[in-house]
């Protein structure tokens, strides 16, 4: 073989081998470190970067995108002795690519396990209906404990979500017939409470229906009282005028008080309901004429009392006696 050939293609390809030590790209998303004989030098950006050859290397390639570690599922005791099964998720981002490089070894591993330590701690520190009611508050404590952790390593923990909370067997049922039973409460409370405003409006109505009846029976008894207060000055009236003609000696106005009396007690004796037969008085020419004296008293009164102005008759003086 020709020695200057084989010479050439050494150097070509030492320019090769040189050439891409020099040049470096780094692609969007990620930084790179450079090493300096083993010692960290600098940060590579995204971009084109030249190297010197043979002394700078590329030590660590840094993902700088935000990055999902899933956090293994774990059986965690509660604060009341509940076993329960926890798993859990963590987003992270790494802000320093030199400190995320060199400070901690293996850096998913490390924020697994200090999440797995922090999820068992928090769920711990609380009751079992705490961690089933509370999943926010344990994922925004669980997000403050492991973000300040990882922060001397360069990384950002923006979120820490819990996934999956699932208590025993028997304390899931124990869960269900004890929703049920809150279900079925307040259903016989809502039952009660209908049952309870459906007797106060019936109380209502029946209280409204006392009140209009009361006062019906309170108009009409003023009414009968009304009407039996004319009756009486009506009867009134009339025995003042009897007794005014009784006083100058006028023989029909007795005459007329004995034929009331006369009238009533034969009324009462006609409608008797143990008298079957009833005898009329051989007087009753006598019962005639103080029937007579009544129209002779009653021609009397009128004659004495002064004509109205539109030429009525007083009702005292009506026809009726």
């Amino acid at each position: 073989m020709d020695p200057v050939g084989i010479f050439v293609g050494i150097l070509v390809v030492l320019s090769i081998f040189i050439l891409f030590s020099t040049v470096k790209i780094v692609p969007q998303g990620f930084e790179y470190t450079i090493e300096r004989f083993g010692k960290y030098q600098k940060t590579l950006s995204p971009g084109l970067h030249l190297l010197v050859p043979f002394i700078d290397a590329v030590g660590r390639k840094m993902n700088m995108m935000e990055q999902v570690i899933d956090i293994p599922s774990q059986e965690v005791i509660t604060k009341d002795n509940a076993m329960v099964r926890a798993d859990a998720v963590a987003f992270i981002q790494i802000m320093d690519a030199a400190q995320a490089a060199y400070e901690v070894s293996n850096l998913p591993r490390a924020i697994e396990n200090l999440s797995m330590t922090n999820v068992r701690t928090v769920i711990g520190s609380l009751d079992l209906d705490e961690v089933l009611s509370k999943r926010d508050d344990i994922n925004g404590r669980l997000l403050s404990v492991i973000d300040a952790a990882t922060n001397p390593w360069g990384v950002k923990v923006t979120r820490v979500e819990i996934k999956d909370l699932t208590p025993p067997a028997d304390i899931t049922e124990a869960m269900a017939r004890q929703m049920k039973a809150e279900r079925l409460k307040r259903a016989e409370i809502l039952t009660a409470e209908g049952e309870k405003q459906s007797a106060i409006l019936r109380a209502e109505g029946e209280k409204q229906s006392a009140i209009l009846e009361a006062e019906g029976r309170k108009e009409a008894a003023f009414r009968d009282a009304e009407a039996r207060e004319r009756e009486a000055q009506a009867e009134a009236q009339a025995t003042a005028d009897v007794s005014a003609a009784i006083a100058e000696g006028d023989v029909q106005a007795v005459n007329y008080f004995v034929a009331q009396k006369y009238v009533e007690a034969f009324e009462k004796l006609a409608i008797s309901p143990q008298q079957k037969l009833v005898i009329v008085p051989a007087e009753m020419t006598g019962l005639v004429g103080s029937i007579g004296g009544i129209g002779e008293l009653t021609k009397t009164i009128l004659e004495k009392e002064p004509p109205r102005a539109n030429g009525s008759v007083p009702p005292s003086t009506s026809s009726n006696y």
